[in-house]
């Protein structure tokens, strides 16, 4: 799910230089696209890793290796994901409601990201390890 999340994101973002208003947006926004392009690329490479590993080393004796790998290259490619899926809700909202507007909801969608995909698995990760524990 994440890796075509990504890859549509990813290719909406290639399209945008080829629109007219693209050019009459500021330098500064240009740079901002760069930035969130860039983003959304590495995520894509990141979420795609584990499938290349496996692919190049299967039946290789390597599984508990591939699943560390596998999993630190998908945690990677989830944090670039969220950071290119902010920048480009910030990029657009600037672009059709203002900069107040973008500043906020991008925030709003930033703070979402963290609460259930870092709080979430930390509270239950400590709920499931006091449970063992009594």
């Amino acid at each position: 799910m994440a890796q075509t999340g990504v890859q549509l994101l990813t290719g909406f973002l290639l399209t945008i230089p080829f629109t007219p208003r693209f050019e009459e947006l500021p330098e500064s926004r240009h740079a901002l696209y760069a930035v969130v392009l860039s983003t959304a690329i590495v995520s894509t490479i990141l979420l795609m890793t584990p499938v290349a590993l496996h692919r190049a080393l299967f039946r290789q004796g390597e599984r508990p290796w591939l699943v560390a790998a596998a999993d630190l290259f998908a945690r990677l490619g989830l944090a670039a994901m969220a950071v290119a899926v902010v920048g480009v809700t910030w990029f657009i909202l600037d672009v059709v409601a203002g900069v107040g507007v973008a500043t906020l909801v991008a925030g709003v969608i930033a703070v979402f990201v963290v609460a259930v995909w870092v709080l979430v698995p930390w509270r239950e990760r400590r709920r499931t390890r006091r449970a063992r524990g009594s």
